[in-house]
């Protein structure tokens, strides 16, 4: 889990925005015991209605769980409706005390494959840095034993084969987590200094971190049968098998401006149900890039997002999609560009959005025409 302090400096506009909204929460205590003040924190972090709106209406229209019900009193496998196929040894998985699980197990997967999964699930694929990621797949594993939870016994993994084009022989894996901790702190009634943490969903969909356990850091490209095969070394937690994009040319922070229909509610989000988004898909790559930095005090007409600094490159084509939840309505504007050079004497690039009305089965074909852009 990613944590954040409101006051680290250079930190994101969103927890400086977090910051300046819980000022007066932390900094009155007289009489609040820690669990008021925990709870006040967490209230100001509620989804705002419109993006809870939005954000329920993708997922219910993006990847859905598979389940499969295996019994491994001698190993098992199974195969997802993708092609990927899931190899588990017999004595791989435990039981909350750390006894072994065998008999019947049921696991339940989620696979994002697509430009379409990734909007509608919010998992973008770019590191924790910004860099942007190519991907070839995410994936999310539980299993159970009835109603008991299971987890990978240590030193040991799943084993996944993933139906793919020649690509290269070592793709890295990455780890992600959906929620960061945002940790603030102030004085309490007898005048001591407390840090009270709290969790909420990253407003970057998810935040991906390199794999670093050396058995299970990479995807083998595996030429004879077509496949990368790489190993799920621990449970209820994001997978992403991507690698680096090759972007050799300047690059320039790009600012998104929303002429129209832009939810100001967005710019103090802080659950990851923002009601306002924008994605970017460069061309012919099977990648999402998120812009989720709100611009910080703009004038009317200027509200939008920005990228991270010098991350976008400079002749990189692309399709953004532009999505907004006002008042029960959806809006969407997708266009199709080239980003270009900053202007004499600026360091920076601008685009200009408009979305207009859409019914939710246009959204829905909207998001789904990104696959092929």
């Amino acid at each position: 889990m990613s944590s954040n302090s409101i006051y680290v400096a250079g930190g994101i506009a969103v927890l400086l925005l977090f910051g300046a909204c819980t000022k007066q929460l932390k900094n009155d205590l007289s009489d609040a015991s820690k669990e008021k003040f925990s709870a006040r924190v967490a209230a100001a972090a509620a989804p705002d209605p419109d993006g809870l709106k939005l954000h329920t209406f993708l997922r219910a229209n993006g990847p859905a769980y598979e389940t499969y019900t295996v019994d491994l009193q001698k190993g098992a496998s199974f195969t997802t409706k993708g092609g990927r196929t899931y190899i588990i040894s017999d004595n791989s998985l435990v039981k909350p005390d750390g006894s072994p699980a065998t008999g019947t197990i049921t696991f339940s997967v989620k696979e994002i494959s697509n430009a379409a999964g990734m909007i509608f699930a919010d998992r973008p694929t770019a590191t924790n840095t910004g860099a942007p990621l190519e991907s070839f797949g995410e994936f999310f594993v539980s299993a159970n034993q009835g109603t008991t939870p299971l987890q990978l016994r240590k030193d040991s993994a799943i084993k996944v084969q993933v139906p793919a084009k020649p690509v290269d022989q070592r793709i890295p894996m990455w780890n992600g987590d959906t929620s960061i901790t945002i940790n603030t702190s102030g004085y309490n009634y007898v005048n001591q200094l407390i840090t009270l943490s709290t969790t909420i969903s990253a407003n970057k969909g998810i935040d991906w971190q390199q794999v670093t356990n050396p058995a299970s850091a990479y995807a083998l490209f595996d030429g004879t049968n077509g496949t990368l095969n790489f190993r799920l070394d621990s449970l209820i937690k994001w997978t992403n098998c991507d690698r680096l994009m090759s972007l050799p040319n300047p690059k320039t922070t790009v600012l998104a401006y929303f002429n129209s229909n832009y939810n100001p509610a967005t710019s103090t989000s802080f659950s990851g149900e923002e009601p306002t988004m924008l994605y970017f898909k460069p061309t012919g790559i099977n990648s999402i890039i998120k812009f989720y930095n709100t611009i910080f005090t703009p004038p009317p007409g200027f509200e939008g997002f920005l990228s991270y600094q010098n991350a976008i490159p400079v002749g990189q084509s692309g399709t953004f999609l532009a999505i907004s939840s006002i008042g029960g309505q959806f809006y969407a504007e997708q266009r199709t560009v080239t980003i270009s050079a900053p202007a004499a004497g600026q360091n920076y690039t601008t685009i200009t959005f408009n979305p207009v009305p859409v019914s939710a089965s246009t959204l829905v074909s909207l998001i789904t025409s990104m696959n092929t852009k």
